[in-house]
C-alpha cells in the first residue's frame, strides 16, 4: 500500500499540468514514462501495451526533483511560509504557488517592473516586496489585497525584511542606500548610506532593534538608527532559518553557519564546483542548500565533518533562488522560467550521496534516425559514432572519427556504407566510419553554419549567412544554390526530407519586440537539370510522414493538425529538446549533452 502511495504521489505531482488540462494524459503521456522498476509500472503493463512506449530514455527510479513548475517569466526572491510559496516574477507580478503541489494560485499585481525580493513576517499573515520600479509593497497575504507602497528609493530594491515587532520594513537598493520604514506612517525615518549596491538587508528576527546588511562582499551590523555595530563577516550571501536562530552566510566558495545571537560558528565548509549564487538553511538547521551556476547542492553540518549529501541537476540556466519548503524538501527558481521541487530524503533517512563528478559521457551533437534499417546513429564531441537498435535502445557499435569538437555534422548509412560529414578548419570532412579513412575533403573557406546529407545520400547541403548550396558527396562539385533573403538577423539550422531543404530565419524589429517571429524558407533540390524550386508551402515543423499530427517543439507536444488536440505531451523534465526526428512509427528525441529518448508512437498514431 505504501509503495502505491507514493508511486501514484509521485506521478500525480510530475505530471500535474497535463492530467490538470487533459486527463487522459494519464495513459498516453503519464504512465510510459512511469519509472521500469515502479509498481505502477508492473501494475498496468497491459495498459500500457497499447499506449506511447519508450524504448529508450526511461528511468529505472523515481528522480529526485518531484514536480517542475513552468512560468511566463523567470523567478527572483522565492519566499515560503508554511504551505504557501511566493516568488517574485520579472514582469511585475508575484506568483503564489502551492509548496505540495506546485499549483498556482492569483498572483499579486501592483509593481510595474521586475520583482526582486519578498519576505513573509513571522506569522505569515503580512508579504513585503521590492521591486526595478523602485517601491516596496506590503501585503495582506489572506485578502491578496495591498497594503501599503513606501516611496523613496532611487532604483530598484534588490533586498526587503520585516521586524519581529511588525513595526519596521528594512530595504536596501541599487541606489547604495538601506531605508527604514515605519508601517504605519509609510515614511522612511532613517537612510543608512553605503559604498555600493546593497544585495542583502534583514533584521535580526529575536531582536528587531538589529540589522544585518551586504554591501561590497562585506556583511555589517546595524542598529534601527543608523549606527554600525557588532562584527563584520566576509560574505555575498546570507539566509536565516525560518526560526531565526540560525543563519548561513557564503564567501564567494566559503560556507559558515553561525547563530544569530551571539554569531557562534556552528559549521564551516568549502565548496569546490564553484561560486556560490545564493544559499539557504533547512527548517531544523540540519541542512545547507547552495546554487552553483544551474545545480544546487545540499550538505548535511550535523557531523563534524559536514558532508555533500545531495546533487540536484535539472535547470537549463543558473539557479537565481532556493528556499527550504520542510527539513527534507527543497525548492528552486531559476533564469530558464521554472521552479522545481526536489525531494531530499525521508526525515530518519538522509543518506551521504556520492560527491559529483565531472560527467564521462561527451556532449551528443548529432542524431539520425533511419528507421528502415531500424538503427539510430549519434555522434558526440569526442568524435565518438554510435549505432543504436531502435527496437531495443541497446548500442550495436562504436566507432572512434577524428570529428572532435565541430558543431556543424551529419551522418548517414548510405548503401551499406556509414558515412560521416563534418567541417572543420574551412574543409568539410567525408569520412568512412567503419573503415576509418577520409573519402574527400571540401574546401570551404567561406565557413559553414550547418550541413546536412540528403535523405537519398546523394548530396550535402550547406548553409552559411547568404547561400544554401548542394553539393556531390561523390566529387564535391556545387549540385546547386540558392540565396537566402529576406532576413538580416541569424539563420537557423536546416531540416531535410529527401532533396527537400527548408532553413528557418529569425526576423526582429528593435522597436517592436513582440513582432519578433521564425519563418521558414524551403527548396526542393531533385528537380533534374534545373534550378531548386522554391516551396511555397512549408509544413509546419516536425510534420509526421502521415500529415495529419506535428510536433510542437516549444512545448514538447504531438498535436492533431486539423483540430490543435494534445495527443501526446513529454514530462516536464525533458523539455526543449536539441532536435526531434520521426517516422511513421518512432520518435527520436536529442537532450543536450548526453540523453536520446526512443518512442514508439505506432499504438498512438493508429
Amino acid at each position: 500500500m505504501c509503495k502505491w502511495i507514493n508511486d501514484s504521489q509521485r506521478l500525480l505531482l510530475e505530471h500535474f499540468d497535463v492530467i490538470q488540462n487533459s486527463p487522459s494524459q494519464i495513459y498516453h503521456s503519464a504512465l510510459p514514462f512511469s519509472p521500469s522498476s515502479s509498481w505502477l509500472c508492473e501494475c498496468y503493463h497491459t495498459e500500457l501495451s497499447t499506449e506511447v512506449k519508450v524504448v529508450k530514455g526511461l528511468s529505472a527510479e523515481w528522480g529526485t526533483c518531484s514536480r517542475t513548475v513552468s512560468l511566463d517569466s523567470y523567478t527572483r526572491g522565492l519566499s515560503v511560509w508554511n504551505n504557501t510559496i511566493v516568488a517574485g516574477s520579472e514582469r511585475g507580478n508575484i506568483i503564489i504557488l502551492d509548496a505540495i503541489t506546485g499549483g498556482q494560485t492569483v498572483g499579486l499585481l501592483g509593481h510595474t517592473e521586475e520583482v526582486n525580493a519578498l519576505a513573509f513576517s513571522l506569522d505569515g499573515k503580512l508579504l513585503v516586496s521590492g521591486s526595478d520600479d523602485t517601491t516596496v509593497k506590503l501585503w495582506d497575504v489572506q485578502t491578496g489585497g495591498e497594503v501599503k507602497t513606501f516611496y523613496g528609493h532611487t532604483e530598484g530594491v534588490f533586498s526587503v525584511s520585516i521586524s519581529a515587532d511588525y513595526t519596521k520594513i528594512v530595504s536596501g537598493s541599487r541606489d547604495k542606500t538601506i531605508h527604514l520604514w515605519d508601517i504605519q506612517t509609510g515614511e522612511y525615518y532613517c537612510v543608512i548610506v553605503q559604498e555600493d549596491t546593497v544585495y542583502h538587508v534583514s533584521f535580526l528576527p529575536d531582536t528587531p532593534q538589529h540589522l544585518l546588511s551586504i554591501c561590497n562582499d562585506k556583511t555589517w551590523q546595524w542598529d534601527v538608527n543608523g549606527h554600525k555595530i557588532g562584527p563584520t563577516y566576509d560574505s555575498s550571501h546570507i539566509a536565516f532559518s525560518s526560526d531565526g536562530t540560525h543563519f548561513v552566510s557564503c564567501n564567494k566558495r566559503m560556507v559558515t553557519v553561525r547563530t544569530s545571537n551571539p554569531g557562534v560558528i556552528l559549521a564551516e565548509f568549502h565548496v569546490a564546483q564553484g561560486n556560490i549564487y545564493c544559499c539557504h538553511l533547512s527548517p531544523d538547521h540540519r541542512l545547507v542548500a547552495v546554487a552553483v551556476k544551474s545545480t544546487a547542492y545540499v550538505w548535511d553540518i550535523t557531523s563534524p565533518e559536514p558532508c555533500l549529501i545531495r546533487t540536484f541537476t535539472g535547470h537549463t540556466d543558473g539557479i537565481t533562488s532556493l528556499a527550504f519548503t520542510s527539513p527534507i524538501s527543497l525548492i528552486s527558481g531559476s533564469f530558464d522560467k521554472t521552479v522545481k521541487f526536489w525531494q531530499i530524503g525521508t526525515p530518519d533517512h538522509i543518506e551521504a550521496g556520492p560527491k559529483p563528478t565531472t560527467p564521462t559521457s561527451a556532449m551528443i551533437m548529432s542524431t539520425t534516425l533511419q528507421a528502415k534499417d531500424n538503427i539510430i546513429i549519434t555522434s558526440d564531441s569526442e568524435g565518438v559514432v554510435k549505432t543504436w537498435d531502435i527496437s531495443t535502445g541497446l548500442c550495436n557499435a562504436t566507432f572512434s572519427t577524428p570529428a572532435k569538437d565541430s558543431h556543424e555534422r551529419d551522418i548517414q548509412l548510405i548503401n551499406g556504407r556509414l558515412v560521416f560529414v563534418w567541417y572543420v578548419d574551412e574543409e568539410i570532412n567525408i569520412w568512412d566510419v567503419e573503415k576509418g579513412e577520409l573519402l574527400l575533403a571540401i574546401d570551404q573557406p567561406d565557413g559553414v553554419d550547418d550541413l546536412k546529407i540528403s535523405g537519398d545520400g546523394t548530396r550535402i547541403f550547406t548553409l552559411d549567412t547568404e547561400f544554401i548550396q548542394a553539393l556531390s558527396i561523390q566529387t564535391g562539385e556545387i549540385m546547386g544554390e540558392v540565396e537566402i533573403t529576406g532576413s538580416e538577423d541569424f539563420v537557423g539550422s536546416l531540416t531535410v526530407d529527401g532533396a527537400r531543404v527548408w532553413v528557418y530565419l529569425h526576423f526582429s524589429d528593435p522597436e517592436h519586440q513582440d513582432l519578433a517571429h521564425l519563418e521558414y524558407q524551403g527548396w526542393d533540390f531533385g528537380t533534374p537539370g534545373s534550378s531548386p524550386v522554391e516551396l511555397p508551402d512549408i509544413p509546419p515543423y516536425k510534420l509526421h510522414p502521415n500529415g495529419a499530427v506535428f510536433w510542437d517543439s516549444d512545448i514538447s507536444e504531438v498535436k492533431d493538425k486539423v483540430t490543435g488536440k494534445v495527443l501526446f505531451q513529454l514530462p516536464r523534465g525533458y523539455k526543449k529538446p536539441v532536435d526531434v526526428q520521426w517516422n511513421s512509427q518512432c520518435l527520436v528525441a536529442c537532450f543536450s549533452p548526453t540523453e536520446v529518448l526512443v518512442l514508439d508512437f505506432s499504438h498512438l498514431l493508429k
